[in-house]
């Protein structure tokens, strides 16, 4: 249904859903008559348009409208909420008693398997990870404040570099989510039409295959090679690794480096909050006996709550790690995660370490030449948007 234009209200004409009536229309965040005619149907036992009510279903778990401003309506994604919500409690929960904390933290990260397979599988956007990392490293370090740090056995400049790491932790995840470098078209570098470029790009590709599988149909725009376009971003990224779930954003060229300086810094960060933790609660075990042998630990709640937030860190470094690991290999070998998917589909690629790495052969100059070109490699998009990146 095509909007009209803002008329000023009449004095029996309805409010909008949104609330002021003295708003712009332009700036509501549904369509407020199509809303009405579906409650009145609803309250009136009618039977109501497939397409309605797939649509209400659809929208609401994505944002919930909130009153109209000078910008717009506020958007807030649902997504955010559970890990808000779900994770203090959860915690407190499985501290009550060592079989409960047992359950739930090995049911969590099922539950966080099964929500990613079910995102991917329907290849949409969510803040459900980013918010569950963020809220995860924010609880972890007011539990450290506030149970840990009054025991005293932190000192000012543990308490300091704790504090340093996760803060250079979130500073680079903001340069992280800058954005993994965009494809441009020639347009888009030259400032031509859009179209009549993007028709005789396509019709000079048409005579080599090579140029013809590296033609995205939906960018309308030759790809350099090792580019990929990505269906929740919907758009072709520079060299593309993968789409990241933890930051929603993808790994590309130009924020590929900064990806992984993000997982050292948190990893770092996080295994020496912990050893702090555990050092706390349980001085007179080792680092790697006190998880699993801490004596008298659950006989307070606050030092059991500490242990049961230190092994659901462990949890979570855990799987960071294996990540972390698998992009130094990955780098060592000059391959993306789309290179092996590519290579694994058109069986060009071999399985090396277990499976942990796919060797394609293809742009591989070695190890110390692969680390130093990662290390070097271009990250603007604006000053080279045709090179190839090999």
């Amino acid at each position: 249904m095509k909007r009209e234009r803002f008329k000023p209200p009449e004095p029996d004409d309805p409010l909008c859903c949104c609330g002021d009536i003295d708003q712009q229309r332009e700036n509501c965040c549904c369509d407020c008559e199509e809303l009405d005619d579906a409650c009145e149907r609803l309250l009136r036992g009618e039977a109501d348009k497939p397409d309605i009510i797939s649509r209400f279903i659809s929208r609401f778990p994505d944002r919930l409208g909130l009153p109209c401003c000078a910008i717009g309506p506020v958007r807030l994604e649902l997504s955010v909420l559970p890990p808000m919500v779900l994770l203090p409690g959860l915690l407190r929960v499985a501290a009550i008693n060592c079989l409960l904390g047992v359950v739930i933290l090995t049911a969590l990260p099922g539950l966080v398997f099964w929500y990613y397979y079910v995102t991917h599988r329907r290849k949409r956007r969510t803040q459900f990870f980013l918010s569950l990392a963020l809220f995860s490293l924010a609880y972890m370090y007011y539990l450290f404040l506030t149970e840990i740090l009054p025991r005293g056995d932190v000192s000012n400049l543990q308490l300091v570099t704790a504090t340093t790491g996760m803060v250079l932790t979130l500073i680079s995840l903001v340069h992280t989510k800058r954005g993994p470098g965009f494809v441009r078209s020639q347009a888009q570098a030259m400032g031509l039409d859009s179209s009549s470029t993007a028709n005789q790009s396509k019709n000079q590709s048409n005579g080599e295959i090579e140029e013809k599988e590296r033609w995205c149909p939906v960018c309308r725009l030759v790809r350099p090679p090792r580019a990929g376009h990505c269906r929740i971003c919907g758009t072709c990224v520079l060299r593309m690794d993968h789409q990241c779930v933890w930051i929603n954003s993808c790994v590309g060229q130009a924020n590929h480096r900064q990806f992984l300086l993000t997982l050292l810094l948190f990893l770092l960060t996080s295994f020496y909050g912990i050893s702090l933790v555990l050092r706390s609660i349980c001085p007179r075990q080792s680092l790697f006996t006190a998880m699993l042998y801490c004596p008298g630990v659950y006989n307070q709640y606050s030092t059991a709550l500490c242990f049961t937030c230190a092994w659901y860190s462990v949890v979570i470094t855990g799987g960071l790690l294996y990540l972390f690991i698998l992009q130094v290999i990955n780098v060592s070998y000059n391959v993306t995660e789309r290179d092996a998917q590519i290579a694994l589909r058109n069986k060009m690629g071999r399985r090396r370490y277990c499976g942990l790495v796919v060797e394609t052969g293809t742009y591989t100059r070695g190890f110390r030449q692969n680390w130093i070109q990662f290390l070097t490699m271009n990250t603007d998009e604006n000053e080279s948007p045709f090179t190839d990146m090999v």
